[in-house]
């Protein structure tokens, strides 16, 4: 019996599991577990830690991983963008004692899990001519591709290509730091307000992400001259809720807005007609608060395509941890 060790490692937490082979019968991510990053050196203390507490038997079958960690992946060094963790692949590999070390970044992994989820993982915000499962989800032909992006800390995207008679190919993007694109006049003046503050470029992930919409909720409290009691994302979306700031709710309705907006930039991208797929616990933890009428009326705000957007689907990942699940789906090239 061999064991692959999986994990997904962002900047506060890392979640290991164990699986099998990707397309065998245990290819599903069991024996989870949550480590917290600040008690622990790095990532080879954390995955030991992880495997010291598993049975004999089955850390001794553990003879690779799949990591996917919240940085890009360059090169044989990795250093995590929010946290101090560093290491180098092949170091990490001899000191696990494993045969193969494949380290991912985590969109990569998102994408990933995409391939292999199922109708009930998924809420439709808008339709299109895909449907779940018809395929796969995102299968709204053979071999179409599907854009896969999430609001987090930053804003995750990448690609899944899919090929008849081969596993699916993932292409990791940072379409994140594209440059935002404004799409009416309020939106303009958060951008100036943005330039100012971020010395010129302002990226699609200054908005589109838990800051994103505090700089979104702070930048309209400026522009009706009031000075909001926000310190945190969280803050917007409880104000918000609770009814007590008409401001706050505006932010989460161009928050959406915005988004869909980036959607459709992407999917015209790649004419994404595998759909689109909402990640994260961002989104997911916004439930209602997330307004969909206005994501979708931006993603089809594309003037002469947006007749070719409205055949493109986007459904919501609403599967927590979805990423060890992409992690064990990962087919390792070669």
């Amino acid at each position: 019996m061999s064991l692959r060790l999986v994990g997904d490692i962002g900047g506060t937490h890392a979640r290991f599991a164990l699986c099998g082979a990707p397309d065998g019968p245990d290819g599903l991510p069991r024996a989870e577990r949550k480590l917290v990053v600040a008690e622990h050196a790095g990532l080879v203390e954390a995955a030991q830690a992880y495997l010291a507490a598993l049975p004999a038997v089955e850390r001794a079958a553990v003879t690779e991983a799949v990591l996917a960690v919240a940085t890009p992946v360059l090169g044989d060094s990795v250093a995590f963008t929010n946290s101090p963790w560093r290491f180098s692949v092949a170091a990490a590999k001899k000191a696990l004692g494993l045969e193969r070390l494949t380290v991912i970044n985590d969109f990569v992994a998102q994408a990933a899990a995409v391939t292999v989820l199922g109708p009930q993982d998924l809420v439709e915000l808008r339709p299109g001519s895909a449907k779940p499962g018809s395929t796969k989800p995102g299968g709204a032909k053979p071999g179409g591709a599907a854009v896969v992006l999430g609001p987090g800390t930053g804003l995750g995207v990448a690609f899944v290509l899919r090929e008849p008679g081969r596993p699916p190919r993932i292409l990791p993007s940072e379409g994140g730091h594209a440059s935002f694109s404004p799409q009416d006049e309020t939106q303009d003046e958060i951008l100036r307000r943005l330039r100012l503050r971020h010395g010129g470029h302002v990226s699609v992930e200054r908005l589109l992400s838990g800051p994103g919409l505090l700089h979104i909720a702070l930048a309209l409290g400026e522009m009706a001259g009031q000075d909001l009691p926000l310190r945190e994302p969280a803050d917007v979306s409880r104000r918000a809720a609770s009814g007590e700031c008409a401001i706050c709710r505006r932010a989460l309705g161009l928050f959406s807005a915005m988004l869909g907006a980036a959607a459709g930039d992407l999917a015209l991208t790649l004419l994404t007609e595998g759909g689109v797929f909402l990640t994260g616990g961002l989104c997911r933890n916004l439930g209602p608060l997330l307004d969909r009428e206005a994501l979708a009326a931006a993603f089809l705000a594309k003037g002469r395509f947006d007749g070719y957007l409205s055949g493109i689907p986007v459904w919501q990942v609403v599967r927590p941890h979805a990423g060890l699940l992409g992690a064990a789906a990962y087919h390792p090239p070669g």
